[in-house]
């Protein structure tokens, strides 16, 4: 996991070496003041033990090596922390940006592998936990065990006795951030969960903000998100309570240790108890208790933030160590011939895990240039079966090749390219009309967008837009109808000049009259395109050359319109259905009129 992470800093690695060492100079400068001023106290102690005049000259160098000690803390310090942030600011960013490229790579059962709500956790607020972490690491982790052995050593060289009083405060301190921070784990880990439910609940709610409006429930969703906060609360305070046990017990042990320095140092002083401190040495005592204490807290401060981040961590590592699904092959096809399609002997699983396969025995052939149309009912494997084709899952069983070579041959991106695929969920980002269908071709002229929306039916609507191809649609172009959506995205793959084109059911919100205008736009001005039409109509599909229905993840009859009527069952009565709701839908027409 560590060696994982630490990939991340690369060209923060010299500020990350720099910030311990400044940290050792630091810690050293404070462990040397006090044994200084024991030198200047102990020389006040002689003059009024015994009289006689102070010896300026040494309060004089002990004072100005404190004062260069000082000032020497205070740089390493400004400094230290200085570097601390770059490097920690750094990594996290480094963090961030190798998380998110690695989820490029990812297949779509990679994906499926992670809520949308969990990914955006592990990159915001896991990523600076870890930050928060590697800050404390780098400052802290170096400086508190610096200040503890030195601090120690010097009370060896005072008085071994004290030594041995600090060394049991120190063990038992130990012992209570032990036990507290192996009570708080299992608290955090349930906090990053709730996290991820909280993220998931108003993500939901405010994509779809529009239905809860119109649905009138506000109130259910005001309740949803209460309990959603109220159970990352919950947990977030009984790690709190565990956490707030450190502090005092720390100063707890700090006084008593202060006391029971002052009482055996002053029956030293007085001959009571075998031993021999004065009181500069006494003075000087307290002070190396209180840094060895205040190491023993600054150790425990990182352990407590290590434990707060160690789930961070996993959850990170998750995402980076995550391999996609689709391995490159290690001879890559760079072109794709034409649009001819083969599925030989297919079988496929959304997930290894799966004993029932989504396709089975699928087994076509698409010539370049056909209209080839799929039907069948919901969840039949319509979508998955054409999900094959651009690779974006893999098969289990058999092959599946566009232009003549297996998909899992050709360099992945050259082969989306290739195959431009309009989605069922249609998709648009912020931005402009133009900005969007860019995303077919960012480099397309000025005419061939307008003639990719001529030939999608969208410049009609485009032209009434205020600015038209420079109409900002808003976030997921809510500022366009349904029907708009979909004929932006047809215009958008369009604009890619794909071998192979997929409508994944992309004209169900478009009327039919538009939906036939489309159709016969792209048979006449682009006849070389492999086009592949899922529809829920049999009007979007009966022209098609051929067409596949599928049943059951198995392919149930291919053929023409006419072919099927006669010889498949299913689609005769999907076909048969839909004729008399449109002759139902007329005759109540009529007898309203």
């Amino acid at each position: 996991m560590i060696k994982t992470l630490l990939k991340s800093v690369r060209e923060y690695k010299t500020a990350s070496i720099l910030t311990p060492i400044l940290m050792v100079g630091e810690a050293v400068m404070e462990i040397i003041i006090p044994f200084l001023m024991t030198f200047i106290v102990g020389e006040l102690e002689r003059v009024a033990k015994v009289g006689g005049s102070v010896n300026v000259k040494t309060i004089a160098i002990c004072s100005s090596i404190m004062v260069v000690c000082a000032i020497f803390a205070l740089l390493c310090g400004a400094f230290g922390s200085k570097l601390a942030s770059k490097a920690s600011c750094g990594f996290a960013h480094n963090l961030r940006e190798d998380m998110y490229n690695n989820l490029q790579t990812y297949s779509f059962a990679n994906i499926d592998n992670y809520s949308t709500a969990s990914l955006i956790t592990r990159i915001t607020t896991d990523v600076s936990n870890v930050q928060m972490a590697y800050q404390m690491c780098i400052r802290m982790l170096v400086r508190a065990p610096i200040l503890f052995i030195s601090s120690i050593v010097m009370t060896i060289i005072i008085e071994p006795t004290m030594a041995l009083i600090f060394g049991c405060a120190a063990v038992l301190l130990g012992i209570v951030v032990a036990v507290c921070m192996f009570k708080v784990v299992p608290y955090f880990r349930m906090m990053f969960k709730k996290y991820d439910k909280l993220n998931a609940v108003v993500q939901e709610d405010l994509t779809a903000i529009r239905v809860v409006k119109s649905y009138v429930r506000e109130e259910r969703e005001i309740s949803k998100m209460e309990k959603a906060s109220g159970d990352l609360y919950k947990y977030a305070v009984k790690a709190e309570r565990i956490l707030t046990v450190m502090m005092p017990s720390t100063f707890i042990v700090m006084f008593m240790v202060n006391i029971v320095i002052l009482t055996i140092g002053s029956n030293m002083y007085v001959g009571n108890i075998a031993g021999n401190v004065s009181p500069s040495q006494i003075q000087t005592l307290i002070q190396y208790s209180a840094q060895i204490l205040s190491g023993v807290m600054m150790v425990a401060m990182c352990l407590n933030f290590i434990s707060l981040s160690k789930g961070s961590a996993d959850r990170i590592c998750e995402v980076l160590n995550e391999k996609t699904t689709l391995p490159k092959p290690l001879s890559p096809v760079y072109e794709v011939a034409d649009g001819s399609i083969e599925l030989n002997d297919v079988d496929f699983f959304y997930s290894q895990k799966s004993d029932v396969p989504v396709l089975k025995d699928i087994t076509v052939r698409i010539n370049s240039g056909e209209t080839v149309g799929i039907i069948g009912a919901t969840g039949s494997g319509k979508t998955s079966l054409v999900s094959l084709i651009p690779r974006l899952y893999d098969v289990a069983q058999g092959y599946v090749k566009v232009g003549g070579v297996d998909v899992r041959n050709y360099d992945l991106n050259t082969l989306r390219n290739n195959v431009a695929m309009v989605l069922q969920k249609n998709v648009l980002f912020s931005g402009t009309i133009e900005e969007n269908l860019r995303w077919g071709d960012e480099n397309a002229t000025e005419e061939e967008i307008k003639a990719a929306a001529e030939q999608a039916c969208a410049a009609e609507f485009i032209e009434r837009m205020p600015g038209k191809y420079q109409y900002d649609l808003g976030h997921g172009g809510v500022n366009v109808s349904g029907g708009q959506k979909q004929r932006l995205c047809i215009a958008r793959a369009l604009l890619k000049k794909p071998k192979v084109i997929i409508f994944d059911d992309s004209t169900s919100a478009v009327d039919t009259k538009t939906d036939a205008i489309i159709r016969e736009n792209l048979r006449k001005q682009s006849p070389e395109i492999t086009k592949i039409i899922i529809a829920q109509r049999v009007a979007s599909v009966q022209d098609a050359d051929k067409i596949i229905v599928l049943d059951d993840g198995r392919i149930n009859g291919v053929g023409t319109h006419e072919e099927l009527l006669k010889s498949n069952e299913i689609y005769r009565e999907v076909f048969e259905s839909q004729i008399k709701g449109q002759e139902d839908g007329a005759e109540g027409g009529a007898a309203n009129e």
